[in-house]
Order: structure tokens, then sequence, then C-alpha cells
């Protein structure tokens, strides 16, 4: 990942530019749900199955229209500490977290998954991709 951290690439991915707090918001939370795996997006989808949003990531990496997700959704779902590490790294407090997540995470998992498929690859990797 050569000049680009995840948060410059998220923030590329999302359009809105590398000094989006957006994609740094979601590098963190991608990096602490990855941790001692990497940053793969199936780590944190599968967090967020298993705090009961399996239907709204379902459609996130489906082919059809996304599921809209509160910031409340958001905060209820994820392991406990996650959330709080990511905004603390932003300077935010967990609801301002939680809210800018919930916009911005069904419109990154919907671009890194275009064919439906969750892939294996580490994030870096695949939104280098996406942005070729």
């Amino acid at each position: 990942m050569a000049d680009h951290d995840l948060g410059s690439l998220l923030g590329n991915l999302l359009g809105r530019g590398s000094s989006s707090g957006s994609g740094k918001m979601l590098g963190a939370l991608f990096n602490g749900a990855g941790r001692g795996a990497g940053s793969s997006l199936e780590g944190l989808l599968g967090q967020l199955r298993d705090g009961g949003l399996g239907a709204k990531v379902a459609s996130w990496t489906g082919t059809g229209d996304n599921e809209d997700i509160s910031g409340a959704e958001i905060a209820q779902a994820l392991p406990a500490g996650l959330l709080a590490s990511a905004a603390r790294s932003c300077g935010l407090r967990e609801v301002d977290a939680a809210d800018q997540i919930a916009e911005t995470l069904p419109v990154a998992v919907d671009e890194l998954t275009p064919e439906g498929k969750i892939p294996k690859e580490a994030l870096e990797e695949l939104i280098a991709q996406q942005l070729q």
C-alpha cells in the first residue's frame, strides 16, 4: 500500500477525497475489526452479522438496493470497545462516529462488493483495485 493509508483510500473510494473524515473513521473501524487478521471486509461484516444486522449486510453486499442503517443500530451491533476505539482515534464522540459509519459504511461495502461477493483480500488491495 504505497503512499496511502486505509482512511485515505476509503475516502477516495467514497468520492470525498483523501481528507475525508468518513474515510478516516471507516479506516479506524476496519483496522479495529481486523485485529490480528489484517483489515478484512469479511471480519467487520461478520461482526455486524453477529450483532444482528445480517439482513442489512446482505443488502449491501448483494446486487439490489442497500438498506439504510442508523447510528444506534451500528452502536448496538458492534462488539464492545470497537466503536469507542474507532471514535477515539478520530477525535469523535461515539454517537457521532456511529452516525458517520451508518452514513458511509453501506456505500463503501457496496463499492467493494460489485458482484455480490465478499473478497478475501486485504482492504487496501481491494480499494486500490477499485480506484484504478
